[in-house]
């Protein structure tokens, strides 16, 4: 049980065959480009699939709808405030922008808007939680290859790889911790919890950490991004 526990124990996001080798540039590789777009497609996916299995809210949207509950904003107004506060935690993190950090909000929205409508949607609360366990691995999936590409996170990665390189604790832990801050203050502002917000918050660290761990094991280790 150890032996399949170690992903848990990823700290570092690694660097494999199609990192960049700095996340701000103008010309980044074609083989990293490539593999952010795809990572951010199915982590669009993954997110479309967890809205679509419908048993709760995600953090960062418990969080939204709680502003927009002392605010009188829509949620979207709410998730893009939100969003910029984020960012702004990146400077004393020293955290860097890229191109995939545009991407992200681009990319993730149009995914959302375009396959969202065609997904499936069920009444029995086992495939429900079925399709949102399942879109949970793909989200966890979409943003290990995101990462590894090195071009940039999106404001919540970032604020993760941030985090963990400041207190040293693996990633799964950092992201878990996060999710469940999140939800507090997103429930103490009045927002919905659901049991789905709080298997997105538990669950979704340790699957980036898992596929990470999993792709280091195929691709090989290597140095992680200076």
């Amino acid at each position: 049980m150890r032996m399949n526990l170690k992903f848990l124990s990823v700290k570092e996001v690694p660097r494999l065959f199609w990192s960049a080798p700095k996340a701000l540039t103008f010309r980044p590789p074609a083989i990293s480009l490539a593999f952010l777009v795809v990572g951010l497609f199915l982590f669009g996916l993954g997110e479309a699939l967890i809205i679509a299995g419908a048993v709760g809210l995600s953090p960062w949207t418990v969080f939204a709808e709680g502003v927009t509950k002392i605010t009188g904003w829509d949620i979207g107004l709410a998730s893009f405030v939100i969003s910029v506060g984020v960012l702004i935690c990146w400077i004393p993190l020293k955290q860097s922008p890229g191109i995939g950090t545009l991407l992200n909000a681009i990319i993730i929205s149009l995914v959302l808007s375009f396959v969202l409508p065609h997904l499936p949607t069920f009444d029995n609360i086992f495939l429900k939680v079925s399709e949102a366990v399942f879109g949970l691995l793909v989200t966890g999936f979409g943003g290990a290859l995101y990462l590894i590409a090195n071009l940039g996170p999106g404001p919540r990665d970032g604020l993760m790889t941030g985090l963990q390189r400041i207190t040293n604790l693996p990633i799964a832990w950092v992201r878990s911790g996060i999710e469940l801050g999140v939800i507090a203050i997103g429930w103490s502002l009045g927002g919905g919890v659901g049991f789905g917000t709080v298997m997105f918050a538990l669950g979704i660290g340790p699957s980036v950490a898992l596929s990470m761990y999993a792709l280091m094991q195929i691709f090989g280790r290597a140095k992680v991004p200076s």
